[in-house]
């Protein structure tokens, strides 16, 4: 019994010890208390804060307010800034840029149903109607069921889900009836499984933020080309605001790009800019 006992007080004592570690790594919560702590530092020295920002769009002053937001993003990145930006540039009929930040919003938020509903809003307003093709339903719901959190969140629950795996191990190895131990045994058994699924869902979630292998539509329309040249044969023609993927970013003019039905062609890089 004391070696159990031992056993589960060194497993929290570890388990303790990597949540530091991963609170210190992570991105989401931290990082924005650390944008918040910048954009403090430079309001004392008389620089723009968020809340002069919000002031200009709750003025209808949306110039303004987009100027504001875009300089408190060079401090550092934040979800609430992005979709204020994304008002903002909405408000002043600017689709393309509502749409990259709301969806820049989105990458450090993913389930945030605000973000998603606004989102929807001005992509129905984009002239590109594209049929994706159809995947797996099976496929769909596990992107799904991995982006209903984010990369720190998923982190998170890891950790919360590995402070209970030792609790049930310890209530195997230290229960005193055969119930208690079938209980512990099978609790650590789907402890273990959810802390193995939230540590890849959390591990997916930030190979996804740091891909950057989309890109949003920027001018009012382009021409796709068979090959990366003004002279390439024609293939169709994109609008602002249309989503895309970088297949090839090999090139600094060009970049290859593939849509949601799997066409491919060639545009400028300036025509695109990546989320």
């Amino acid at each position: 019994m004391k070696k159990g006992i031992l056993f589960v007080a060194l497993g929290w004592m570890f388990a303790i010890a990597v949540f530091g570690q991963t609170n210190n790594d992570t991105l989401g919560i931290d990082s924005l208390t650390r944008t918040d702590f910048s954009i403090t530092q430079q309001n004392a020295a008389g620089n723009v804060t968020k809340a002069q920002g919000d002031s200009a769009y709750m003025k209808e002053d949306y110039a303004t307010a987009i100027q504001i937001y875009e300089k408190l993003l060079e401090q550092g990145e934040a979800a609430e800034v992005y979709y204020n930006l994304g008002n903002s540039y909405y408000k002043t009929s600017d689709i393309a840029h509502a749409i990259l930040n709301y969806e820049r919003a989105l990458a450090l938020q993913p389930g945030n149903s605000d973000i998603q509903a606004n989102l929807d809003i001005v992509r129905s307003k984009t002239i590109d109607k594209v049929t994706p093709i159809p995947e797996v339903f099976f496929v769909t719901w596990i992107k799904t069921l991995i982006n209903c959190l984010n990369s720190d969140a998923w982190a998170k629950l890891g950790i919360v889900c590995f402070f209970l795996l030792l609790t049930f191990t310890g209530l195997y190895f230290l229960g005193k009836s055969v119930t208690l131990k079938k209980v512990g045994f099978i609790a650590a058994l789907t402890m273990l499984f959810l802390c193995v699924i939230s540590n890849v869902f959390a591990s997916q979630q930030k190979k996804e933020r740091l891909r950057q292998d989309k890109a949003i539509v920027l001018t009012p329309s382009i021409t796709v080309r068979s090959t990366p040249s003004e002279s390439g044969t024609s293939l169709f023609v994109l609008h602002e605001g249309h989503k895309v993927e970088i297949k090839d970013n090999s090139m600094h003019e060009w970049k290859e790009i593939r849509l949601e039905d799997g066409k491919v062609g060639w545009v400028p890089a300036s025509s695109i800019e990546i989320i």
